[in-house]
Formats: C-alpha cells, structure tokens, sequence
C-alpha cells in the first residue's frame, strides 16, 4: 500500500515498485488524500486565464489518477477527498481514523510513504507522512476507535513501513526537469535535500518498468508536460532504480541493503502469496 498526498505522487514517488511487484502478482493498493485541485494546470497558476479551475481541476486530475493506476497495475485506489494544500490544518483525528479503515480493509504487509521531511518541505506530504505512520500503529491496535467513525474492521499489523529517500543523483535528475523544488512555508523557503548514499536501506531495480512509469507519467498531462523533455540519462536516475529508508520492520533488520521490499519475511515462513501482498 502507498499513501500519498496527490495524484501523481503515486507515479513519480512510487511508480517503479507499483509496476515490479503488480507485475510479479502482488496486490497493489493506493490511498491518496487530495485530488489536487489547488495545483497549477500545464505550468498555469491558478488565477491564470489558462487555468481551468479548482473544481475542473479536480475531475480532471483524478481522471488521470485512474488512467495512471490502470497502467501502474494498482488494484485498489481510495481518495479521501481532503482540501489540497490544507491537510497540515485538518484535524489529524478522524484523517487517521479514515486510513486505519482502510489498512484493515486491504491487510497490506508493506506500505510506503513519504519521509518526514516531505521530500522538499511540503506541508501535505509531512502531512500524509505523519498520518501514515500514525494510522499503522492506530490500525495494530484493537481498542483504536474514533467517535463519529464507522465500523473500523479488524486490527491489522503492518510487518514493514518504507520512507522515499531520494540521493543527489536522484535529486539532480528531478531538478532537470522541475528546476528549484522549494516550498514557502510560513516566510521559510524549504527545499529538497538528498539523503546520504549510506542511508539508503532499500534499493529496487524498476529498470524493466521504467516505460511502463513514463506511460503512467504520460496520464498525468495537466502535471508533467516537462518530463517529455527528458534525457536519457536524467530518464534513468529518475526511474531505473527507486531507494527508500526503512523506517520499521518485524521481520529483519542491520546495515545489510535490501533489493526487494519483501526481504525478510521468507524467515516466517509466510505462503508465496502472503509475502507478495502488499
């Protein structure tokens, strides 16, 4: 299961290991708080005459969203439907709630999401990071409730949490093509900052996925109009390999760099089929 804040996010964040594992039979799920209707339409800002609108925006973007999940091979994808650029002032409670009925509905064994820092200090990703995290320790915990909320499901215990972590090499590629990625938060300009090579936990080879990623990234159009532009080698480090930090796991740890998101759980004898759910 990924749970991320925007359409798109799935792609660029998350998209080479969506494609590997739904390919190799693991079922694939997807949480996403907003339909990102605050954000800007083919580079146009908001009060731009180009600019379609928020509500337009939004149906054109979760259009999209679909169209990148059909080709990412996702099976499940849930939309939560929160204010974009807001989710930091929504009222954490029932946002938990909301993704702990969907952990016990889907039962994943992994899930991924973005590290604390939001990538480059995006309030909606720190956001989405916190609640994730949060909503894997509420969803284990069997007396979890929230008043107002409906039926909850049975506890679940998530085996593995991954954080995106991006390296230099990454980050190089991606400013390529986005340039600066800053956000302005309250008068502070924050920006990415690439994690150490030897933080990295877990690398996964997306290689033989990579156009299946572009096409995905293809569905996005009212986003990724400049990623038509990239060079082979900014097209590689983007999506050939993807790294993450492994924030927790049940089932193995050390300094040891893992290749598969499943490393580990072969020790507990779970079914072929149990491992690959994620």
């Amino acid at each position: 299961m990924v749970i991320a804040a925007h359409p798109d996010d799935e792609t660029m964040g998350f998209g080479g290991v969506l494609a590997r594992y739904a390919s190799e039979g693991v079922e694939t799920s997807l949480v996403v708080a907003t339909r990102g209707d605050r954000g800007k339409y083919r580079g146009h800002a908001m009060d731009s005459p180009e600019h379609p609108g928020r509500e337009r925006l939004a149906q054109l973007r979760e259009q999209e969203l679909r169209r990148a999940c059909a080709v990412l091979g996702i099976r499940d994808l849930s939309i939560l439907d929160y204010d974009d650029q807001q989710l930091d002032t929504s009222d954490v409670r029932p946002a938990i709630a909301t993704i702990v009925r969907h952990i016990r509905r889907v039962r994943p064994h992994v899930v991924l999401t973005f590290a604390p820092d939001g990538s480059y200090g995006h309030p909606d990703h720190i956001a989405i990071s916190q609640w994730a995290t949060a909503a894997i320790v509420a969803a284990a915990d069997a007396q979890f409730a929230h008043a107002g909320t409906d039926q909850l499901g049975a506890a679940h215990t998530v085996q593995k949490l991954y954080f995106i972590a991006w390296d230099e090499e990454t980050w190089a590629a991606y400013r390529a093509v986005f340039k600066k990625l800053v956000s302005m938060v309250d008068g502070v300009e924050r920006q990415a900052t690439a994690w150490p090579a030897w933080t990295l936990t877990t690398t996964i080879d997306t290689r033989a996925w990579a156009s299946t990623v572009r096409d995905a990234l293809a569905c996005h159009q009212s986003q990724m109009a400049p990623l038509q532009a990239l060079k082979p080698k900014e097209f590689d480090a983007l999506l050939t390999t993807q790294s993450f930090y492994r924030a927790f796991s049940l089932v193995n740890g050390g300094r040891h760099r893992e290749s598969d998101l499943f490393e580990g759980f072969e020790t507990d004898r779970l079914s072929h089929t149990e491992r690959k759910h994620r």
